[in-house]
C-alpha cells in the first residue's frame, strides 16, 4: 500500500473547502499580488532585453561586430591603411559563427548643399557588402547599386542630413575634404534611411568604397579595416578572441593589426546599455519583497483560522515541521495559481506591443520610436522558478509560530 502525504492530502482538502469571506479576500489579494508581480518582471525582462538588443543591433548596423584595423589607428577618421590582399581572409571566413567579412573605408569631410554644411564621415563598402540593416531602415529611395565592373558616385544618407540639407533621392550635393590642396567631389543621394540614432544619424553617409580610396589617394590594393559580422551577439567574445589568433598567427610582421569589438569602439553606449540590467534588479527585488509580504499575510491569516485543526493533529501526534509543510502546500497552491496568471498577463502585454507596437518612445531620449520587447523564454522560466522559490521561502517564516501553538488550549477553546 503506498504512503500517503499526509500534509499534502490535508492541503487538498482545505484548498477544495469553501473559504471564510475574510479567508477568500486574502487570498484573492495574495493569489492578485503575485499575478501582478509576476507579469511585472516579465515585461521588464522583455523591455530591457529587447531595448538592448535593438540599439546593439543599430550599431553593429553601422560598422560590424568586429574590426580588423592597422595597430596604428587612433580614434580619428583619418586612417592608416593595410593591404586588402591578406592571407588570414580565407580562414575567417571559414570560421564558425562568421557571417560575412568584407573590406571598407573611411573619410571625413564637409557635406555642402545651397548653404547648409554639415560634417560627415564617407564609410566606403564593397559589392560583398550586406545592406539588409540600412534596406530595414529604408525611408525612401534605394541603397546604392555597387558592382565590381563601374565606380558608382551614389551614396546612403540619413534622413537628419537629408532634412538638414534639402535633399532628395537624386539630388546632387559637394564634399570638401580638409587636406593640402582641399580636395572635392559630387555625390548623388541613391536613398534615406532612418535610424534614430542620432550619434550614427548626424554623421555616417554610406559610399562605394573606390570613391575613398581614390580620395585617400590609396591604390584599390588598400583599404582601412575589414568588418566582421557574426551569428550570435551573445558569442562575440568567443569569435573575438578565435578571430585574433587567426589574426595574429597569419599577418605580416611588417603591418601589425588588431582586432577591436562593437563594444571598444562604442563603450559609452554599451556601459549605459549595461546599467540598465541593474534597473531589472531592483524591480525583481521590489516585486518579490511586495508579493512576498502579502503571502506572508495570507498565510498568517490561514494559521489564525486553523488553530484549533493544527492543535487536533498536533494531539493526533503530528510533528511541527509536518504542520508546517501542511500550510506552506496550501499557499504553494494559490502562489502557483498567481504564477501561471502572472504569465499568461506578462506575455499577454508583450505579445500586444511586439505587434501593435502601442507604446511609444521619444527617439531623442531613447534612439527607438517605440518599446521594444523580446520574449527569452529561458529568462521566463528562470524567472518563475526563482520568484517562486523566493516567495516560498517567505512563506516559511509565518509557519514557525505553528511551535508556540498550544495543543490542549486551542481545542478546548475552539
Amino acid at each position: 500500500m503506498p504512503k500517503i502525504n499526509t500534509p499534502f492530502f490535508i492541503a487538498s482538502r482545505l484548498s477544495a473547502e469553501k473559504s471564510t469571506p475574510k479567508n477568500k479576500v486574502m487570498v484573492n489579494i495574495a493569489t492578485l499580488s503575485v499575478t501582478v508581480s509576476i507579469a511585472v518582471m516579465i515585461v521588464a525582462i522583455a523591455v530591457i532585453v529587447g531595448f538592448k538588443k535593438e540599439i546593439a543591433a543599430k550599431v553593429v548596423g553601422f560598422s560590424s561586430h568586429i574590426q580588423i584595423v592597422n595597430l596604428d589607428n587612433n580614434n580619428s577618421y583619418e586612417t592608416v591603411p593595410v593591404s586588402a590582399d591578406q592571407p588570414f581572409l580565407a580562414p575567417l571566413r571559414e570560421l564558425s559563427g562568421v557571417v560575412s567579412v568584407n573590406e571598407y573605408a573611411v573619410k571625413a569631410g564637409v557635406m555642402r548643399h545651397n548653404d547648409a554644411i554639415q560634417g560627415v564621415v564617407l564609410k566606403g563598402v564593397s559589392s560583398g557588402f550586406d545592406w539588409a540593416f540600412f534596406k530595414e531602415n529604408l525611408v525612401t529611395g534605394s541603397v546604392p547599386l555597387i558592382v565590381d565592373s563601374v565606380k558608382t558616385k551614389e551614396v546612403l544618407i540619413s534622413s537628419s542630413l537629408a532634412s538638414l540639407m534639402q535633399l532628395q533621392p537624386g539630388d546632387k550635393f559637394e564634399m570638401m575634404f580638409i587636406e593640402e590642396p582641399p580636395r572635392r567631389d559630387r555625390y548623388t543621394v541613391s536613398g534615406i534611411y532612418e535610424t534614430s540614432l542620432a550619434e550614427f544619424d548626424k554623421i555616417m553617409v554610406i559610399a562605394d568604397i573606390r570613391n575613398i580610396q581614390r580620395l585617400n589617394r590609396w591604390d584599390t590594393a588598400f583599404v582601412t579595416g575589414f568588418d566582421i559580422m557574426i551569428e550570435d551577439f551573445d558569442e562575440l567574445e568567443k569569435v573575438k578572441e578565435e578571430v585574433e589568433n587567426i589574426v595574429f598567427e597569419l599577418q605580416s610582421p611588417e603591418q601589425p593589426l588588431m582586432v577591436v569589438d562593437v563594444k571598444e569602439r562604442n563603450e559609452a553606449i554599451f556601459d549605459w546599455l549595461s546599467l540598465q540590467d541593474l534597473n531589472v534588479v531592483i524591480i525583481i527585488a521590489i516585486m518579490i519583497f511586495v508579493s512576498g509580504f502579502n503571502m506572508i499575510a495570507m498565510v498568517l491569516i490561514l494559521l489564525m483560522e486553523k488553530t484549533s485543526l493544527i492543535g487536533i493533529l498536533k494531539t493526533l501526534g503530528m510533528p511541527d515541521s509536518q504542520l508546517q509543510k501542511l500550510f506552506l502546500y496550501r499557499a504553494s497552491y494559490i502562489t502557483i495559481k498567481g504564477v501561471v496568471l502572472g504569465n499568461i498577463v506578462g506575455i499577454g502585454l508583450c505579445l500586444l506591443q511586439h505587434y501593435t507596437g502601442l507604446v511609444k518612445l521619444s527617439e531623442a531620449g531613447y534612439f527607438l520610436t517605440e518599446v521594444p520587447v523580446y520574449i527569452n523564454w529561458f529568462y521566463i522560466v528562470l524567472l518563475d522558478v526563482g520568484a517562486f522559490a523566493a516567495i516560498l521561502l517567505l512563506q516559511a517564516l509565518p509557519t514557525l509560530i505553528i511551535a508556540r501553538i498550544s495543543a490542549d488550549k486551542n481545542i478546548k477553546y475552539s
